[in-house]
């Protein structure tokens, strides 16, 4: 018999000590194999009723967590902006009666007289708004669908939406003479 040289002293390889790149690669390219030794299962036994839940520890398992929770916020603000909506709505209108009641709570002099603009652009802001609200939601929904952060459509939909009706309101408030008289003399 031959005696045993330096090589066979060496001591016993830790898991994966000598592997080579070849069995490093084959290793790497079956991430379920890491489970079941990291579990004690085989992986070919059947799965359990209740199989153990691993941590939030891989990317993608924080992505997912992140996406629902971006859906969460997304599905709020959007049913807060459809209440809203039609709440506002509803109140342009009857354009003449708020802009009376603003000025009144402003505390301009008189009243507002312009009704034949406020019946015009009331109803005008109402449907700007609602058509800014639908395809808000629609631009947020898709992007949610798509799986991208989705939170932020509804205000920046919101602001935009807004930011026109504000001018499509301003029209009938600038052609009231009791609001001009205001807005270039104030007291």
């Amino acid at each position: 018999m031959s005696q045993p040289g330096p090589a066979d002293q060496r001591p016993r390889p830790a898991y994966g000590e000598y592997a080579t790149p070849e069995e490093q690669r084959a290793r790497i390219q079956q991430p379920d194999a890491t489970w079941a030794l990291e579990t004690g299962q085989a992986p070919d036994e059947p799965a359990t009723a209740e199989a153990p839940r691993r941590p939030l520890d891989s990317p993608s398992d924080a992505v997912r967590s992140g996406r629902s929770i971006d859906r969460i916020v997304t599905l709020s603000l959007l049913i807060v902006g459809a209440f809203n909506v039609v709440f506002t709505a509803i109140s342009y209108f009857n354009l003449p009666a708020l802009a009376d009641q603003a000025m009144q709570i402003i505390g301009i002099p008189g009243s507002f007289s312009n009704f034949e603009a406020a019946r015009l652009w009331g109803p005008i802001a109402a449907i700007v708004l609602i058509v800014g609200f639908l395809a808000t939601a629609f631009f947020a929904w898709r992007r949610v669908g798509r799986g991208k952060l989705a939170w932020w459509i509804p205000l920046v939909g919101a602001a935009a939406t807004y930011l026109v009706v504000w001018v499509c309101l301003a029209v009938p408030l600038v052609g009231d003479p009791a609001f001009m008289e205001y807005a270039t003399n104030p007291r």
